[in-house]
C-alpha cells in the first residue's frame, strides 16, 4: 500500500504547554492509519512568520492556528494558501475578521437565541479625520445616555463590541455609573447589555470539531481559578442545550475550535459571550480540562489532515435561517440547526474514525500526561507567567489537576 505523509503546521503565538503536548503525543503515538489504499502518517512542525509568495506553494494538508486573530501577515498568509493550495485551517479567516461579537449576537439573536437585550452606543470619541467634524455635525444625534440605561435596565455591562479577555469590560448598577463608564471609554465602540442577575450557573461550553465540552465557570476568580474541575453539575437536557448551541455557533461561522460563555436563569441559558475563535487552551487557565484539549484537538486535526476535509470557503446562513422562520419553541430549533452542525462536521464519520484508528493516540496521550514531560511542559508555560517564587506552587497544582482528570476519565471509561 502507498506510504504518505499528511503535513501539520501550529500557527503560534504565545503557546507553550500545548504544542510541546501535541507534538510529543503524535510522535509518541506513531500512527500509520490504513486509509483506503493509502497508509497515512504524519508530520507537525510550526509555521514560520516570514515573506510569501501570492502563487500556489504551501507544504501543509492542515494548519492548527492560534495567531491569525491577533498577526495580520499569518492571516493573509493563510487566505491565499486555502484560495490557492487546498489548505484546511482551524476557523474560517474570513469569519474571524469579520464577525466580531456584534454581529454574533445579530445573527443569534435572529435564530431566536436569548441573548440578553444589548444597545450598541456611538463612541465617545474618534480619531481624528479630515470630515470627521463635518460627519458628525450633519448626522450624529444627540442621545440621552440615561435613557440608554433606562431601556436596557439595571444591572448592566458596558463592554467593546469586539473586545477579548474582558478588556474594557465594566459592570454598572446605576446611571451615574454608566455616565462615568461611557466617559472613560474613550475610543471603544461599546454594547450595552442586561446583566442576567440572579443566574444559577455560569458555563463555557468548548468546541473543537464535533467534540463539545461543557465546563462549570466562575468569572470572579483569577485567570487560573475559573475553570473549575466540577463534573456532573447539571442535568443532561441542559448540558446538551450547551453542546447544541456551541455547534450552531461554530458551524454558523465556520471556526472549528470556539467557546460560548451563557449563564442559566429559570431554566434557560442566555449566551453573553460567544465570539471566541481563539479561546483560553493553556494549562494555566484550563489545567484540569487540558488533556481534554489536547487530545481533542489532535483527533480532529489528524481526522481532517488524514480524509482530506475540504475547507468550506464560503459561509451558507440559509439552512439555519429556514428553521429559524419556523413556527416552532426555540429548543426544537436548536436541535434543529443542531442536526445540520453535526452533518457539516461529519461527526458520525468522525466518531467511527475515532473508533476504529484512535486507539493508540489515546494511549500515548495518557501516558504523555502522566510523564516527567508533560510536568515540564507545565512548568515552562508557569514560568513564563508566574513570578519566581510561585513557580513551583502552581506547576504542582497544575501537574496535579491534569492527574485527577486522567485517572477521573479512565473510571469514566470503565463505568
Amino acid at each position: 500500500m502507498p506510504a504518505v505523509t499528511r503535513h501539520i503546521g501550529l500557527s503560534l503565538g504565545a503557546d507553550i504547554c500545548w504544542p510541546l503536548a501535541f507534538e510529543q503525543i503524535l510522535a509518541d503515538a506513531k500512527l500509520e492509519l490504513k486509509i483506503g489504499k493509502d497508509v497515512v502518517s504524519f508530520a507537525c512542525e510550526r509555521v514560520a512568520i516570514e515573506p510569501f509568495m501570492l502563487q500556489p506553494g504551501c507544504k501543509y494538508d492542515l494548519v492548527v492556528d492560534r495567531l491569525t486573530h491577533w498577526l495580520a501577515i499569518q492571516r493573509e498568509w493563510i487566505k491565499k494558501c486555502i484560495l490557492m493550495d487546498g489548505l484546511y485551517v482551524y476557523n474560517n479567516p474570513w469569519s474571524v475578521q469579520s464577525y466580531e461579537k456584534h454581529s454574533s449576537y445579530c445573527a443569534m439573536t435572529a435564530l431566536g437565541m436569548p441573548v440578553p437585550p444589548t444597545m450598541m452606543v456611538p463612541q465617545k470619541n474618534y480619531e481624528p479625520k479630515p470630515d470627521l467634524d463635518y460627519t458628525l455635525k450633519a448626522y450624529a444625534r444627540l442621545f440621552d445616555l440615561g435613557k440608554v440605561g433606562a431601556q436596557i435596565g439595571y444591572p448592566l455591562f458596558m463592554k467593546p463590541y469586539d473586545g477579548g479577555g474582558w478588556q474594557g469590560v465594566t459592570k454598572i448598577d446605576d446611571e451615574a455609573q454608566l455616565r462615568d463608564s461611557y466617559e472613560k471609554s474613550e475610543k471603544w465602540l461599546m454594547h450595552v447589555q442586561r446583566a442576567v442577575a440572579g443566574f444559577d450557573l455560569f458555563v463555557r461550553a468548548v468546541g473543537i470539531g464535533p467534540q463539545v465540552r461543557v465546563i462549570k465557570y466562575d468569572a470572579s476568580q483569577p485567570l487560573h481559578g475559573r475553570y473549575l474541575p466540577d463534573r456532573n453539575f447539571c442535568s443532561p437536557e441542559d448540558e446538551q442545550v450547551m453542546v447544541d448551541t456551541c455547534l450552531l455557533i461554530n458551524t454558523f461561522f465556520g471556526w472549528d475550535f470556539n467557546s460560548v460563555e451563557a449563564l442559566r436563569k429559570d431554566g434557560v441559558f442566555h449566551p453573553i459571550d460567544f465570539a471566541n475563535p481563539c479561546p483560553d487552551n493553556q494549562v494555566n487557565s484550563i489545567h484540569y480540562h487540558w488533556p481534554w484539549y489536547v487530545t481533542s484537538n489532535l483527533k480532529w486535526a489528524l481526522f481532517c489532515a488524514a480524509t482530506r476535509r475540504p475547507m468550506r470557503k464560503t459561509l451558507d446562513f440559509e439552512p439555519y435561517y429556514a428553521i429559524a422562520r419556523k413556527d416552532l419553541p426555540y429548543r426544537e430549533k436548536l436541535k434543529g440547526y443542531a442536526r445540520i452542525a453535526r452533518e457539516r462536521l461529519d461527526a458520525e464519520k468522525f466518531a467511527e474514525f475515532c473508533q476504529k484508528h484512535f486507539g493508540p493516540l489515546e494511549e500515548a496521550a495518557r501516558n504523555w500526561f502522566r510523564s516527567d514531560r508533560c510536568r515540564d511542559a507545565i512548568r515552562r508555560k508557569v514560568a513564563n507567567m508566574y513570578p519566581a517564587h510561585e513557580v513551583d506552587e502552581f506547576s504542582t497544582r497544575f501537574f496535579a489537576l491534569v492527574q485527577k482528570y486522567v485517572s477521573d476519565s479512565e473510571k469514566e471509561s470503565r463505568q
